[in-house]
């Protein structure tokens, strides 16, 4: 008799991307880019960021996020829960150094606070879990739309010298590497959009590749400077202990904070799971531009936050899907037809 293999439920947040990002990592400790060869993956890796932000810039819907904007106060509400108190939890964290944390450690759990919401899973999520759809849309959007100013800005007043700075040069490195291609991209949506919709697959993978180039170089200059020796196993569960603490804190803050502004159960799951949620795909490049040589201990805080976000998550989704009391909100065409593709967390970086 054929025995059947067991087989992961398909709401289990697994990304096979999620291994390639590990053994990424693990080159680079192993095999670090150097001397020329350096230069050159440094100069692919500025490119890579470039091409990242003008493909974030011409997918999002800015016209989307402006005719979303009428449910206002569930938007500064995860606005708030992404830029003040993700923040404010983080600069928290600042007397675990050098007892819990390293500097370098800390410094890079303080950056993924900073970082905007994800796009995907949080509209992923928000459907399994029979939630507002539609302002999950809009809340991630818009988070990821403001990101893109914010993040660098609270990067140069919370991080300081940690972060590069807030120099001339370092805004100069901004503006041209992040917010120019975001802006291009804008600008060429209507002429690209089609383009870019109808080649999504081919696009997705171009966007991994291009993520998994810039950790590799980030994490080969870590290797290169010597950086790993700070990252023991000590400091690494202490690591994951502090960003357990800081998932249930957002995942509690937000929900019973929602409900005590007088929101429904719809619009408090869409609060929930975009406001706990931090974007490696957005975070990755830009610690690059931000951090430069320091980038490789300053992304993995984000890097380990962002699976325990898709694993707890994804629980609560399946949990929350079968609350009893309340009907699930309904969907119109159009959010239902932004949301099906992605019911299944699985195939999401977290963008």
């Amino acid at each position: 008799m054929s025995r059947r293999i067991p087989r992961l439920p398909s709401w289990l947040p697994f990304d096979a991307y999620l291994p390639a990002l590990a053994a990424t990592v693990a080159l680079a400790a192993l095999l670090p880019t150097r001397g020329t060869a350096a230069d050159v993956a440094g100069g692919a890796s500025t490119g890579a960021v470039a091409l990242l932000f003008f493909l974030y810039g011409a997918r999002l819907s800015t016209a989307e996020v402006l005719d979303g904007l009428t449910h206002w106060r569930l938007h500064l509400t995860v606005l708030a829960c992404t830029f003040v108190v993700f923040p404010l939890l983080g600069l928290a964290s600042v007397p675990l150094v050098p007892y819990v944390l390293t500097p370098e450690l800390q410094a890079g759990f303080l950056f993924l606070c900073l970082v905007p919401s994800t796009i995907q899973s949080s509209i992923a999520f928000t459907s399994i879990a029979r939630g507002n759809v539609p302002a999950a849309i809009c809340a991630g959007s818009l988070s990821s739309l403001a990101g893109i100013l914010v993040t660098p800005l609270l990067a140069a007043l919370l991080l300081g010298s940690t972060g590069g700075g807030f120099s001339a040069g370092s805004l100069l490195t901004i503006v041209f590497q992040l917010l120019v291609p975001f802006l291009a991209g804008q600008l060429l949506r209507r002429w690209v959009g089609g383009f870019l919709a109808r080649h999504q697959k081919v696009l997705g993978l171009v966007d991994r590749a291009a993520i998994l180039l810039v950790v590799h170089t980030a994490f080969s200059e870590g290797t290169v400077a010597g950086v790993w020796h700070q990252v023991t196993p000590a400091r690494l569960a202490a690591l994951l202990a502090a960003e357990a603490v800081l998932l249930a804190l957002m995942l509690t803050l937000s929900w019973y904070g929602a409900r005590r502004l007088g929101f429904g159960r719809a619009d408090r799951i869409a609060i929930q799971f975009a406001g706990s949620k931090k974007s490696l795909a957005a975070g990755l490049p830009m610690a690059s531009v931000i951090f430069g040589a320091h980038a490789s201990l300053a992304v993995l805080p984000l890097m380990l936050f962002h699976q325990m976000q898709l694993m707890v998550c994804a629980v609560m989704a399946k949990r929350r899907s079968r609350d009893p009391g309340e009907p699930p909100f309904r969907e119109g065409p159009a959010a239902a037809a932004a949301s099906g593709p992605l019911s299944d967390p699985a195939v999401t970086v977290g963008r």
